[in-house]
């Protein structure tokens, strides 16, 4: 966990998520994009929650998530560190709205609470992050016999998207198909 790194993007939200919870959700869903170019497509469903919640669900992999010598489960930093492939790395991938991704730990730093919940062969965890520092362990969950990941989180004070501008955006990968659920109140 890197607690100056979080603090720099929480002193800085614009800077890090121009355009606010529009880029939130283009950083959570490059992810799932990456998955689906590694299995040569897939699918994940974005739901903005009543209560100003999003959720980003895939059937990918799951984040890559092994145990340790004592049998504990342990995963990759991805939300409360830097990740080291965009943030600040000169010639990082460009999101659909034009700004440069800078990974999972924007997204956890600029929420009130993250849930990470992980379905990998062998194993299911969720764990809780609130503004980026993890609240809880990895807290194993039944197994279902599929994979995936979601990723439900509140952002923190941050401006909304409009419906068409966040789904013409959410179109852009073309190995990801992407499905929006809006519940929010009308």
């Amino acid at each position: 966990m890197d607690l100056e790194h979080l603090a720099q993007i929480r002193q800085n939200p614009l800077v890090f998520a121009p355009g606010g919870l529009r880029h939130l959700v283009l950083e959570v869903v490059a992810y799932a994009a990456d998955e689906a170019e590694s299995d040569g497509g897939g699918h994940c469903t974005v739901t903005l929650h009543a209560d100003g919640s999003v959720s980003v669900a895939d059937a990918g992999r799951g984040t890559d998530t092994r145990l340790d010598e004592h049998g504990h489960a342990v995963k990759k930093p991805i939300m409360a560190s830097k990740d080291l492939r965009f943030f600040d790395h000169p010639g990082t991938q460009v999101l659909p709205d034009g700004q440069p991704r800078r990974g999972m730990s924007v997204v956890a730093a600029l929420s009130e609470w993250l849930v990470h919940t992980n379905r990998r062969r062998g194993g299911a965890w969720t764990q809780r992050y609130e503004h980026g520092v993890p609240v809880t362990d990895l807290v194993p969950i039944a197994d279902d016999g599929t994979t995936g990941t979601v990723v439900h989180f509140r952002p923190d004070g941050l401006p909304g998207a409009t419906d068409g501008e966040l789904a013409r955006l959410l179109s852009s990968w073309e190995v990801l198909s992407v499905e929006m659920d809006d519940r929010r109140l009308s």
